[in-house]
């Protein structure tokens, strides 16, 4: 992805450090102010005119008046870690469209354009052997079909599924409930030291030093089905994290896939639920890659047919001109779930046949063969 600079980066920094203001607060002062800058060094007057209330602005003042944004800045880009931001070219794909996404994350290693095709792989710490293998094949033929893996770096089904990618040569995405300079477990240093070099990327919206304490799981629970088209329970027990995973996903309109277990082990609770409330049923990768319409992926830098393949792209294709339509507005006039669309949208891109000419804007590249029916998907 680009490698642009973003101007104003210590005060995007800045805000990620200050208690109290969030995603939305933020953008109301960018919104406001204008720029990331003017908003960082608005007056107290004009906070509370913004609407905030005491306790954030008190924050924001103290934390202002005390904090060094050069040094701030300088620290992270010493422990060679990268900084994204919203305007950041390179900000994930799928990631900036869910509702308040984070401002700010902070990234060791590498994020790709190849990463948005990605697939979260999430699960109980307490494995069973039932488990381990269901994540180790899953992992592999996702990664046979290039697509990334996303996962928390947990003990448990997480490290098989970095593990299992980083060995069969693919790409994956860790993403913590803690500072990046805090690993957890620290039984994992070695697993993500290994995926930093050249597998991928570890990504955190907390600044460096913060632990991983309870709290910060949820969040970075919301960031691992951000940034997927899907997300997959392997085993999951009860009141498993894996399930808050499963229900972010949900909220975000991505797709849930969730592995059938024995129903008298523990492991299985959750994900049998899941099914029994309406999650796909994964049996084989090939479930997953036929209801999120991957299937052509390991085909994708060779096809370049306009001809529309599925009845999806027959759709998406009869509602695209050379006028930019929003990936928003589009989901809405072919009745799609939102995941289908961006994971098709995707494909036809490296098919050629259309573009994305920015802020999740598309058009047609070029003209389809006009004698298809977009209802049966046939000529």
């Amino acid at each position: 992805m680009s490698k642009s600079v973003v101007p104003d980066l210590k005060y995007w920094l800045g805000f990620n450090l200050v208690k109290g203001i969030g995603p939305a607060k933020l953008r109301i002062l960018i919104d406001r102010y204008g720029t990331v800058a003017s908003a960082w060094h608005v007056n107290e007057a004009d906070l509370v005119h913004a609407g905030f209330d005491s306790r954030t602005i008190g924050e924001f003042v103290k934390t202002r008046s005390f904090i060094d944004l050069d040094h701030e800045l300088q620290k992270v880009q010493d422990a060679g870690i990268k900084l994204i931001v919203w305007d950041s070219e390179d900000y994930p794909k799928y990631l900036k469209e869910i509702t308040h996404p984070p401002p700010l994350i902070y990234v060791r290693g590498e994020v790709s354009e190849l990463d948005n095709w990605a697939i979260a792989v999430v699960g109980t710490r307490r494995k069973t052997s039932y488990g381990r293998q269901v994540t180790t094949d899953l992992v592999r033929g996702l990664v046979r079909n290039q697509v990334t893996v996303v996962s928390g770096l947990a003990r448990g089904i997480d490290s098989i599924a970095h593990q299992t990618a980083v060995e069969m040569g693919g790409r994956t995405i860790a993403v913590l409930g803690s500072g990046l300079d805090i690993i957890y477990p620290s039984e994992n240093r070695s697993l993500a030291n290994t995926i930093v070099s050249g597998h991928g990327a570890l990504i955190s919206e907390f600044a460096l030093g913060t632990k991983p304490e309870a709290k910060n799981f949820p969040p970075r629970n919301r960031v691992i089905s951000g940034l997927s088209l899907g997300v997959i329970v392997v085993e999951a027990g009860k009141r498993s994290g894996a399930l808050i995973t499963a229900d972010f996903a949900l909220e975000q309109d991505r797709e849930v896939f969730a592995v059938p277990g024995n129903v008298t082990s523990p492991a299985s609770r959750g994900t049998n639920t899941l099914i029994q409330e309406g999650a796909k049923l994964v049996r084989n990768v090939e479930d997953v890659l036929e209801e999120l319409n991957m299937m052509m992926v390991q085909e994708k830098t060779a096809v370049q047919m306009v001809m529309p393949e599925s009845a999806e792209e027959a759709r998406l294709l009869s509602n695209l001109t050379h006028q930019p339509v929003h990936i928003d507005e589009l989901t809405r006039q072919v009745e799609l779930p939102n995941a289908l669309v961006s994971s098709t949208l995707t494909l036809m891109e490296l098919k050629g046949m259309v573009r994305q000419v920015g802020g999740m804007q598309y058009v047609l590249a070029r003209e389809p063969d006009p004698v298809y029916d977009t209802e049966t998907g046939s000529q």
